[in-house]
């Protein structure tokens, strides 16, 4: 049955909530993580790049993230793609050494970033759904084809279900947890 593998379906969307969880780590929560430049691409010789593969992510204050540039180019590129991100963050460069404070999170921004992070939510459990729907024409054309009964069908439609309503609930879990970590005070 090439044109349905659960688990590939699975694999899919185990990946958007994993994918979530790594835009859930760059949202800050008032304290500086190294993980929190990781959503930002710069671009670095016509690619968008990761920061942590053009410069030192390091934590040295509990509110201060600093980025050692490599290649004294990419200072601007560095400057420029932090501050145009959602984070709220201004860098302050020193040569090649970006030193970014992290501000306290005031009740509006931290009700943004709950925002932000339900809006990440959604873009993952739409993802999942899309893993749905490509695993439901699978079995569709299978069916049509007379490689798979209406039997058959039907209770692999309802595990691919399952797939899809277990996933949806993981994602639920994570974007509850993050927000109540974003509105703790």
């Amino acid at each position: 049955m090439s044109d349905y593998d659960e688990d590939d379906l699975k694999r899919r969307m185990d990946g958007a909530i994993e994918s979530l969880r790594k835009e859930f780590a760059g949202l800050r929560t008032g304290r500086a993580s190294a993980n929190l430049l990781d959503p930002i691409k710069v671009e670095a010789y016509g690619t968008p790049t990761p920061i942590n593969q053009v410069g030192t992510v390091s934590v040295p204050e509990p509110r201060m993230i600093s980025v050692q540039i490599w290649d004294k180019e990419m200072v601007g590129a560095v400057d420029k793609a932090i501050r145009n991100s959602q984070l709220g963050l201004n860098p302050v460069v020193e040569g090649q050494l970006l030193r970014i404070p992290i501000p306290p999170l005031n009740e509006e921004r931290r009700a943004e970033l709950a925002k932000l992070a339900g809006s990440y939510a959604e873009n993952a459990r739409v993802a999942v759904r899309n893993v749905r729907r490509d695993g439901m024409d699978g079995l569709k054309k299978l069916e049509k084809d007379g490689t798979l009964s209406e039997d058959e069908h039907k209770s692999f439609a309802e595990d691919v279900q399952k797939l899809t309503n277990d996933a949806i609930k993981k994602i639920d879990e994570n974007l509850k947890t993050k927000q109540e970590e974003i509105m703790q005070v």
